[in-house]
């Protein structure tokens, strides 16, 4: 009994998990570039149950048989097992603010921050009092040549992220970045990842890895609302389960005790 209560305390973790991340991604629905998290719970190993007080073989006209046959599995509750980010692509929203880029395909903008370059895929730039390109949290955008200065917000992007000023005078290159196993970034919050050694290092985008770039638009989260209230439904049904669960185990268990109890009375 004592088991049950065990399984249906990790059945309840593992869904408060996945309410977590439901949640986040809802309060980050309007968040432009958010990609959305996903846990996955898996089950711990499940044991094998026999008869008991039946041991060995017995023989039967047609051979022999095992007196002590397996009757079922007993499964002893799960665990989270990891939580991911899902880089789908997010669709598109024009804005017309030349400081909003966004672009399609895998990569990532690149900010330096007081901790050292992060990246992102939040395209809602501004241009700040010493016309330096920056992130709405004040982080400074980074080109190939370093940060991104800009006379006024009246720049032009290619398609190749080249920007050029109103005066036709090429300013910069938008440096975007590249992961071998960018499902491993870890976020750090304002819309910003960090790499490490599993997702690999940052190496450039070149060539057929370069995204295209879209000037006056936002990518929007990759969070389908319908879907992650589906999902919160399925979390609060699945975690009253297991809550049912654990209150028929302490019943059946004060019931146990009661009895014993008033056994050993006599």
């Amino acid at each position: 009994m004592i088991r049950g209560w065990y399984t249906g305390a990790s059945g309840m973790n593992a869904q408060q998990n996945r309410l977590d991340a439901i949640s986040n991604n809802l309060a980050n629905v309007d968040t432009a570039g958010y990609k959305k998290d996903i846990t996955v719970s898996k089950s711990f190993p499940e044991l094998l149950l026999r008869r008991m007080n039946l041991d060995g073989v017995y023989k039967t006209p047609f051979g022999s048989a095992e007196a002590a046959p397996v009757i079922g599995k007993l499964g002893r509750g799960v665990e989270t097992n990891e939580n991911y980010t899902d880089f789908s692509q997010g669709s598109f929203r024009q804005t017309d603010s030349k400081t909003d880029v966004a672009f399609g395909e895998k990569g990532f903008f690149v900010v330096e921050t007081p901790v050292g370059e992060r990246y992102t895929r939040d395209g809602n730039f501004i241009l700040g009092k010493e016309g330096i390109l920056l992130t709405k949290d004040g982080y400074p955008v980074l080109g190939e040549k370093g940060y991104i200065h800009a006379a006024t917000d009246k720049f032009t992007v290619n398609p190749d992220g080249m920007i050029t000023s109103e005066d036709g005078e090429v300013i910069d290159r938008f440096k975007v970045v590249r992961f071998d196993n960018e499902r491993y970034l870890k976020k750090m919050g304002a819309n910003l990842y960090s790499t490490n050694d599993i997702a690999g290092p940052a190496h450039i985008a070149e060539g057929m890895e370069r995204p295209r770039f879209l000037q006056g638009y936002l990518e929007t989260s990759n969070v389908n609302v319908v879907n992650e209230m589906v999902q919160m439904i399925e979390v609060n049904r699945a975690y009253e389960a297991n809550q049912k669960t654990i209150t028929s185990e302490d019943t059946m268990m004060g019931t146990l005790w009661s009895k014993t109890a008033v056994f050993n009375g006599r």
